[in-house]
């Protein structure tokens, strides 16, 4: 029995009866010991057996129960991947420690993002792992964007001075080859000058694959290095071989180019693979350094690190914003394009809101700080897209578990191409020779980079353009949907309905009419309740109290007001509550033919009249529309709204399919039902009671200017709030998607074609080295061609 005692926390706990009840739930488990529950602490302490039950079915079987595990996220820097075998392996070691529910490494940022239960793994206990397997690591407390470009610098300076010296030294040595041919002797060709040049080349510059291959193997795996290592030391050491024994048939040269070219090949990597990050590094670099706040009736600029929620700041024409807030003083004009990717400016005055990052155009202005630090606009989208592009994509899983065999196989075939030279064809230095150019060509690294670094680039041009990924199954499979679905309100319309029409079937006026409808709808915060109110106000009427309100969802509401039941709501409250419409028959139907939403008012029982409400359209939710359909998308609208109105709005903006009279609680139900059809179904919406439906739907897509629980529940966040958003996410996922199969097919047409090619004699093993070299530089280089969509 292997034992193990955790303390985790458990959320949602309220009374005796639930710490008890997930006492008895996990006692249930087979495998577990022992259960002790604190309801004050909301914590459960868990004794189990780890050969019976891990701690994923424990979580499980708590989040059955009703109740939540807060997960941690810890982000690690590891230092001394070289390929996909690396990652692979480290990937593979963290998975396996004892609390760990997730760990994805990427071999593109060198680093990878573990999940655990709160408090249950250490922060030591990561990093020893790490280091057990063969390389280095550290734990990221805050991102550190100058840190990593010193890291990235001082690599990158390494394998230019490493990669001079070796080419100096091997210039001569490949030289001599040409001399070898000709028949030529001359101090080139002499054995112990070669051996002198070539020793530095393997032991010192090649010191980093030595070293890469023996912590590898030390952690029980195999990376690139193992077969660099090998190919270049069986090359080495036959040729000292021969030369101490009168053989004039040296391969110094060979060893030594393979290592220059691999070396100008990782150099060329690196850099390649910084462009990728540029994303994250240009959202980085918006945020102001300091900022101007009034303390004391004194203005004062203090760093941006020292800002504090309730800081009356000060901006100045021109000035970033440093934080997140509410105007109270002034009016500008503020140029928001490098959060949502909207060039025209926004004009704000007192009581809007300003995103931190964002540019001061024209006035002077005074705002309350209402987020900052990690809470603001700009920190979560950068949380976002480091989350998405340490993320992986399902097309990857493939290329992962051939990472994981792919070195030993690569080790199998090199031996069996040598034997069968050697044996069959009596040929010794062609068997080696041979052997040598597999081992060097297999390239491990363009199978590891194919996806992430398209992914990271996919994400990053995504933020750029005000869309946020939260990760690359969300990216890849946005391209994968048949149908989408559009609410309503605040999606294909601008949600800032308006009244349109007033029309009393009674004694009472249309202004007496609007009172009534006014005072009671200012208990409510539907958008066409609102509407209403506006109205009252604008007309300067005089609101009363409303008593005994209730809201009725998805049919209206219902209030006293000066001794009178007032019932306003649709045409099923109508019904519902037995007053007839007849009245109103004919002005119902005109104003539902025209798209207009007809609010009915009662009182006492007898209709007294009609307040129909319109919502814009935005402009470009037409060719918008438009484009979805020319993506062979099927495209639904879904709305509250009666058929007659719905069916109105859709024919104007061009959508076929109508879902109306649908009630908040019943969206997620509408998606289900696509879905259930085999369907891949996307949803847009931007309300709070569009999250169920978003979170049902296979992609989820939020408009930014909605609330942060719609955006919480999404996959895809369109800060720019207009429908192109979708267009331009499924057009980015497409084209993200057709880069990394082009990567996977390089990296997978190579190593099937370069194989066995090297195994048959038809490639010289300095051939062989420049391919691997350049492989894993032409999947990083075609990931950046992302950088061009628009």
């Amino acid at each position: 029995m292997l034992t193990k005692t955790i303390t985790i926390d458990v959320l949602g706990m309220t009374c005796a009866a639930c710490s008890a009840r997930v006492e008895k739930v996990l006692r249930k488990q087979d495998g577990v010991l022992n259960v002790a529950v604190n309801l004050l602490q909301q914590k459960a302490t868990i004794e189990y057996d780890r050969n019976k039950i891990d701690i994923l079915k424990i979580i499980e079987t708590i989040e059955n129960t009703g109740y939540q595990v807060p997960l941690e996220k810890r982000t690690l820097l590891i230092q001394g991947m070289t390929c996909a075998a690396c990652s692979a392996r480290v990937e593979k070691v963290l998975n396996k420690i004892d609390g760990v529910i997730k760990a994805n490494v990427n071999l593109s940022t060198n680093k990878a993002v573990v999940e655990f239960p709160s408090g249950v793994v250490e922060d030591e206990t990561l990093v020893e792992a790490v280091e057990k397997a063969g390389y280095k690591a550290e734990v990221e407390i805050d991102r550190d964007i100058d840190r990593e470009k010193e890291l990235r610098e001082k690599e990158i300076k390494s394998l230019k001075t490493s990669f001079v010296i070796s080419a100096i030294l091997t210039i001569p040595l490949f030289s001599a080859m040409f001399f070898h041919m000709a028949g030529v002797d001359n101090i080139l060709t002499n054995g112990y000058f070669q051996l002198i040049l070539a020793t530095p080349v393997q032991f010192i510059i090649g010191y980093r694959f030595y070293k890469g291959a023996f912590n590898s193997l030390r952690g029980g795996g195999a990376n690139m290095d193992v077969l660099v290592s090998m190919g270049t030391s069986a090359a080495y050491f036959y040729s000292l071989y021969n030369l101490l024994t009168g053989v004039h048939e040296y391969y110094f040269e060979a060893s030594a180019v393979i290592i220059t070219l691999i070396l100008l090949g990782k150099t060329f990597e690196a850099i390649a693979k910084g462009k990728t990050s540029e994303a994250i590094k240009k959202l980085m670099g918006l945020q102001p350094r300091t900022a101007r706040v009034v303390r004391d009736g004194m203005e004062m600029d203090i760093p941006i690190e020292k800002v504090e929620i309730g800081d009356i700041i000060v901006v100045r024409p021109g000035e970033k914003i440093p934080v997140d807030g509410i105007i109270i003083e002034g009016n500008s004009s503020i140029d928001e394009s490098m959060i949502t990717g909207e060039s025209i400016p926004v004009d704000k005055t007192k009581g809007d809101e300003v995103i931190g990052a964002t540019i001061n155009k024209f006035g002077s202005f005074k705002f309350r700080a209402t987020k900052v630090g990690k809470d603001t606009v700009l920190s979560q989208i950068i949380k976002l897209v480091e989350d998405a592009q340490g993320s992986k994509a399902p097309v990857q899983r493939l290329a992962d578990k051939i990472s994981g065999i792919f070195v030993p196989l690569v080790v199998v075939i090199a031996l069996i191409t040598f034997l069968v030279f050697y044996f069959i064809e009596g040929s010794f230095n062609t068997g080696l020779m041979n052997a040598v150019a597999v081992l060097v060509i297999a390239c491990p690294c363009a199978l590891g980079l194919a996806t992430p670094t398209a992914i990271m680039v996919g994400t990053g041009k995504g933020a750029e353009n005000g869309i946020l990924i939260k990760s690359g199954e969300h990216l890849e499979r946005a391209h994968e949907m048949e149908a989408i679905i559009l609410d309503k309100t605040g999606t294909i319309t601008k949600g800032e309905p308006e009244v349109t029409d007033i029309i009393s079937f009674d004694s009472l006026d249309k202004y007496e009419l609007l009172q009534i409808a006014a005072s009671v709808e200012k208990s409510s915060e539907h958008p066409l309740g609102q509407a209403i109110v506006k109205k009252g106000e604008e007309e300067l009427l005089i609101l009363t109290e409303v008593e005994d309100f209730m809201a009725l969802p998805g049919k209206g509401l219902k209030g006293a007001l000066e001794g009178k039941v007032i019932y306003i709501g649709n045409r099923k409250l109508m019904e519902e509550v037995g007053i007839s419409i007849e009245i109103g028959g004919k002005e119902l139907l005109r104003l539902e033919s025209e798209g207009k939403t007809p609010m009915l008012i009662a009182i006492n029982n007898k209709l007294a009249g009609i307040i129909a409400v319109a919502d814009k359209i935005k402009e470009n939710s037409q060719k918008a529309i438009e484009d979805l359909k020319a993506m062979d998308l099927e495209v639904y609208m879904i709305t509250g709204d009666n058929e007659r109105t719905a069916k109105a709005i859709a024919k104007e903006v061009g959508i076929d399919n109508v879902l109306a009279e649908v009630l908040p609680e019943n969206k997620a139900e509408m998606v289900e039902k696509i879905r259930g059809e085999g369907k891949i179904v996307g949803m847009v919406g931007d309300g709070i009671n569009d999250a169920p439906a978003l979170a049902a739907a296979d992609i989820g897509f939020a408009i930014g200017t909605g609330t942060d629980v719609a955006m919480e529940a999404a996959d895809i966040t369109l800060m720019r709030g207009d429908l192109n958003g979708v267009v331009t996410a499924i057009r980015l996922s497409h084209n993200t998607m057709r880069i990394i199969k082009q990567n996977l097919f390089w990296a997978f047409f190579y190593n099937s074609i370069g194989i066995p090619f090297a195994a048959l004699g038809y490639l010289n093993p300095m051939l062989a080295g420049a391919a691997m070299a350049f492989s894993s530089v032409s999947v990083v280089s075609n990931s950046l061609r992302l950088k061009k969509f628009k």
